[in-house]
């Protein structure tokens, strides 16, 4: 069963023992790592302020390709991330990374055309950029990530469903961090964390997608559209009244999230149970005789 993270009544809504002091990492966290590769097609653009027409509007266009790059990197990191994390994923549809690498190999030429090296000297450094942005970040996944024994229509609607519950807790969690309210925040992060819990066993084992279709699509679409609302109202007028409602709809989803994944769970194990019964029955009309630990 869930714990309570705070109260109505309680000074800062949470406690050091039962909420993180920080936010752990998450998918989005994967895309800091292309942070730095803002920095160049900056440093590009301002130089070239006196160089005269030509390399100022060749150097703007090469920057401008560089910066886009950096963004789909970043953005294709943290579609590489998400899908990592999950046991049944779909293919990002768009290749981000590979779509980065070419525009920076493209970026890379045109800034070094305003050089001296010529043509030929521009295309093997635009060459040698899109190689070791391969190198160094990657591909992006080519095919999805199935589980073996289910067949592909199961896991295509487990994938629709986890993407669109993933999407809602991510609104969520992004609507509360505007608030700039640490223990809101870290109460949003502990209920994302509850219904995660549900999704992973949903992924495991795609026959639980029925008993939580509705948590994880109804119920989730209310909790966002509720927390968009209630961000509103709060922003503006701190009202304790609505905070404190908006806490016990959260006490109640997690209370409920987490009743019905421990009901799947206890499912699951009762239908593994019997699976074994009925192995260890046959293997003994086989003549095979099973020997407990001890015997």
């Amino acid at each position: 069963m869930a714990k309570r993270f705070g109260g109505k009544f309680s000074p800062d809504g949470a406690s050091s023992a039962s909420v993180p002091a920080a936010k752990p990492a998450d998918a989005r966290d994967a895309g800091k790592s292309a942070g730095i590769l803002f920095v160049p097609p900056v440093i590009l653009m301002a130089t070239s302020l006196n160089d005269g027409p030509v390399v100022l509007v060749t150097a703007l266009v090469a920057g401008g390709l560089l910066m886009l790059a950096a963004w789909l990197l970043r953005e294709g990191l943290q579609a590489e991330a998400a899908f990592n994390a999950r046991k049944v994923a779909r293919r990002p549809a768009i290749p981000r990374k590979m779509m980065a690498t070419a525009l920076t190999g493209v970026g890379a030429a045109l800034a070094a055309y305003t050089g001296d090296v010529g043509v030929v000297g521009s295309v093997l450094y635009g060459v040698a950029a899109g190689a070791l942005h391969v190198a160094a970040f990657g591909i992006d996944p080519l095919s999805d990530k199935q589980m073996e024994g289910i067949d592909t229509f199961q896991q295509d609607r487990v994938a629709r469903v986890v993407d669109e519950a993933e999407a809602r807790l991510a609104t969520m969690q992004a609507q509360i961090d505007s608030l700039n309210d640490r223990p809101l925040t870290n109460r949003v992060y502990a209920f994302g964390e509850i219904a995660r819990k549900m999704i992973r066993t949903v992924e495991e084992d795609p026959r639980d997608l029925t008993g939580a279709r509705k948590f994880l699509g109804v119920y989730l679409m209310g909790a966002r559209d509720a927390t968009v609302k209630f961000v509103d109202l709060y922003s503006r007028s701190k009202d304790k009244d609505a905070r404190a409602k908006y806490e016990a709809l959260l006490d109640d989803l997690e209370q409920n999230f987490a009743a019905r994944t421990e009901k799947m769970l206890l499912d699951d194990r009762s239908d593994m149970d019997i699976e074994i019964n009925v192995l260890r029955d046959r293997l003994q009309r086989e003549g095979v005789s099973l020997q407990t630990k001890g015997n």
